[in-house]
């Protein structure tokens, strides 16, 4: 356990799998741990992937990744107590190859991503914990792992083990994680037959269909709700701001079962059996809460440096990008033979500054500060909306005009003319 690698990654999901597989293709020697008793084996939720990301390391992945459905439309719901007011997105040309994004099981499809890091050269090794990160001085030498004489030593070290980055607050690289920058989310994946899933979502094939809600659900926290369509299930979940769930009475798995039982949700999961349950935490900070990502011997990617896109419920690219340019770092680095210095890996952060990843994040900074300070996103407008849309598609001899000055009135009302000009400078904070 004393052999010494040029890099160590500690984790084996996306953002682990992409780093060590584009080190090991280069020809360094790079050494995995994960501390499950294989890759995936701590998730059994279902998840979206997006197809540019993984295209890139893996050209052919399509071949024989362990996919679900191919998305072909995007639904966006805003509920109230027992109703909906929606927008389709259905495409034919997301109907054609090559597809742009897939439903997937992690547990099988971080496995599948695993044996292609291990084909091109890494060394994997499971159920094992690193305790915490070895340093001489500033600079990281290493790693120590649980195992006996569980030294190992390396010239970089890739922390790819989550949001919660034991490994990065032990050795001072970031603070505590603040509540209110992550997101409690509960799944649940519905078995069910195939044919049954086809008929009640309009697909078929491996056609699949996405649905992203938001409003009454969460119960005025900050969050949403989600369903998608895999082969033969369905997974439906929702996530909330631990900040939140700490000042609601309301447990996350009453808030599932709550949206599970809305008149809009409940009959899509009418005739499936639930077989999984998991829950787990997201970083949704956005980029006020990223933090410091390199230093001498060290770079942090993935979930464990808050790559999240909350607007666009994107985590898996995300992922997988800033795993390829901290491997491509340190590819650049060895070949010019330069030391992992903390001058030298500012590389990293430059490459993801022009990548897509760090522009999203810092397009959408202010959105998690808006949404925190204004529960009426997620409490009165859902209302509003609904109400608005029922107005105007009852007929009862009442003239539209009519209609129309009644619902101007209910959100004056509800939230003054001052609020309703506040919250729309709100919005356009959030997302400018």
């Amino acid at each position: 356990m004393a052999e010494k690698f040029d890099v160590i990654v500690v984790g084996a999901g996306p953002s682990g799998n992409a780093a060590a597989l584009k080190l090991a293709e280069s020809g360094l020697s790079v050494l995995q741990i994960e501390r499950g008793e294989s890759p995936g084996s701590k998730n059994v939720q279902g998840a979206i992937l997006y197809s540019d990301a993984l295209e890139k390391l893996i050209p052919d992945f399509r071949d024989d990744a362990p996919l679900e459905r191919h998305v072909i439309e995007q639904r966006m719901w805003v509920l109230d107590d027992d109703s909906f007011v929606g927008t389709h997105y259905r495409s034919d040309s997301f109907n054609k190859e090559p597809y742009n994004r897939y439903t997937m099981i992690r547990a099988q499809f971080d496995k599948w991503f695993s044996e292609r890091v291990q084909k091109a050269g890494a060394l994997l090794i499971c159920e094992t914990t690193v305790s915490h990160l070895l340093l001489d001085g500033q600079r990281v030498i290493g790693v120590m792992t649980d195992r006996q004489g569980g030294e190992i030593y390396a010239d970089a070290v890739i922390l790819a083990d989550g949001v919660n980055s034991l490994l990065a607050k032990k050795a001072g690289f970031h603070p505590e994680l603040k509540p209110k920058n992550v997101a409690l989310a509960v799944k649940e994946i519905h078995f069910m037959p195939q044919e049954l899933i086809e008929q009640r979502f309009g697909v078929k094939g491996d056609e699949g269909v996405v649905i992203e809600m938001v409003g009454k659900i969460t119960k005025g926290m900050m969050g949403t709700g989600f369903l998608y369509t895999n082969r033969e299930s369905i997974t439906i979940g929702v996530g909330c701001m631990l900040s939140d769930f700490k000042n609601q009475k309301i447990t996350p798995y009453e808030l599932l079962e709550q949206m599970k039982a809305h008149p809009s949700i409940k009959p899509m999961l009418e005739g499936g059996e639930m077989k999984e349950y998991t829950a787990h935490l997201i970083p949704e900070g956005g980029f006020n809460a990223i933090p410091n990502l390199y230093g001498d011997g060290w770079m942090i990617v993935g979930d464990a440096g808050m790559f999240v896109n909350a607007v666009h419920r994107e985590g898996s690219n995300l992922a997988m990008t800033t795993g390829m340019h901290a491997a491509d770092t340190l590819i650049e680095l060895k070949s010019e033979g330069k030391e992992f210095s903390a001058a030298n890996l500012k590389r990293y952060k430059a490459r993801l500054d022009e990548s897509f990843v760090m522009k999203d994040m810092k397009k959408y900074k202010n959105m998690p500060d808006v949404f925190h300070t204004n529960p009426q996103f997620f409490n009165d407008y859902p209302d509003l909306i609904s109400q608005a849309a029922r107005t105007m598609l009852t007929v009862d001899g009442v003239d539209k005009k009519t209609k129309e000055k009644q619902i101007r009135k209910s959100f004056s009302q509800r939230r003054s003319l001052f609020g309703l000009m506040g919250d729309a400078f709100k919005l356009w904070r959030a997302f400018e």
